[in-house]
C-alpha cells in the first residue's frame, strides 16, 4: 500500500457516501472502495444509485449550486467490488485515461471448479452480440485484443481462489475469459451457472497503480478483498 493511501486520513463513516469507502482523496484525484450492486455512472432508468452521483454529491457537501465536480476515468460493472478512481478536474482525467494501458490493475475472483493450468494469460479477441453479451473470436479483425493473467492461490472441492492481472481492459473480460475455460466466476448472473445460491458476483478489483496526475509519483491503492470470497471457497 502506497505512503499517501496511509497517511490519508478518511472521513468519518456519517460522511462517506452510502456504498463506497474513501481510500484516498487530493486536489487531483478520489479513490473510492465500491460495494457490489453500485453502479459506477447512471443509466437511462438509474441516474442517483451510483457511485458518480454520490461522489458528486460528497464534494459538493450537499451544496446543490455549487460547480465543483468529479470527472470519470474508467468504470467498474455494477456487480463488481474494489476500487475505482475519478478525477477531481479535467486535466488529471485527460492524464489518467491516456496513461489508463500502462497502470497495474489487479483482481480478485472465485471461479467455479478448478483450472488445469495452475497460472498462465488467456488470449482471445473479443466481440459484442446484438444483445451486449461479450464473446472470444478468433479474428483480430472482428474483435479487440484481450489479455488476463491469471494465478490459482486456493482450491476446494468446488471452487478457486485467483488472484488475476488484468493486462487489457475489455468489457466483461474476465468474466468471459474464464466462463469460456469452464470455470466461470462465482455469482455471474449473465456468462455463469445459474441458481447456486450465491450472493453476489464474486470479482473484485483488489488493487491499483498509478501514476498521479500532478506529482507524476507511483502510488498503489488497495481494497480489502470481501470474506465472502473465503466463506465460499470453505462451503462444502
Amino acid at each position: 500500500m502506497h505512503e499517501g493511501q496511509k497517511n490519508f486520513k478518511a472521513p468519518p463513516s456519517k460522511y462517506q457516501p452510502k456504498g463506497l469507502t474513501i481510500l484516498y482523496e487530493d486536489r487531483d484525484i478520489l479513490v473510492v472502495d465500491k460495494v457490489s450492486g453500485l453502479l459506477t455512472v447512471g443509466t437511462d432508468t438509474d441516474k442517483e444509485n451510483t457511485a458518480y452521483y454520490r461522489l458528486t454529491d460528497y464534494v459538493r457537501k450537499g451544496v446543490q449550486k455549487s460547480k465543483t465536480r468529479i470527472f470519470i476515468v474508467h468504470r467498474l460493472d455494477r456487480d463488481t467490488s474494489g476500487v475505482l478512481v475519478f478525477a477531481k478536474n479535467e486535466k488529471a482525467k485527460e492524464y489518467l485515461q491516456e496513461q489508463w494501458p500502462a497502470f497495474k490493475k489487479k483482481y480478485f475472483a472465485v471461479v467455479h471448479g478448478t483450472l488445469p493450468e495452475k497460472e498462465g494469460v488467456i488470449t482471445s479477441y473479443l466481440a459484442e452480440n446484438s444483445i451486449h453479451k461479450m464473446y472470444s473470436v478468433t479474428d483480430p479483425k472482428r474483435g479487440k485484443l484481450a489479455q488476463t493473467g491469471y494465478k490459482v492461490l486456493k482450491e476446494s472441492k468446488l471452487y478457486t481462489l485467483l488472484e488475476i492481472d488484468l493486462l487489457t481492459g475489455r468489457k466483461n473480460q474476465i468474466r468471459v475469459h474464464f466462463a469460456e475455460k469452464g470455470c466461470p466466476v462465482a455469482g455471474d448472473k449473465t456468462y455463469g451457472i445459474k441458481g447456486k445460491g450465491i450472493k453476489r458476483l464474486t470479482l473484485h478489483a483488489f488493487s491499483l497503480t498509478l501514476r498521479h496526475p500532478h506529482s507524476k509519483e507511483e502510488m498503489t491503492f488497495e481494497a480489502k478483498v470481501p470474506g465472502y470470497f473465503y466463506a465460499l471457497l470453505n462451503r462444502e
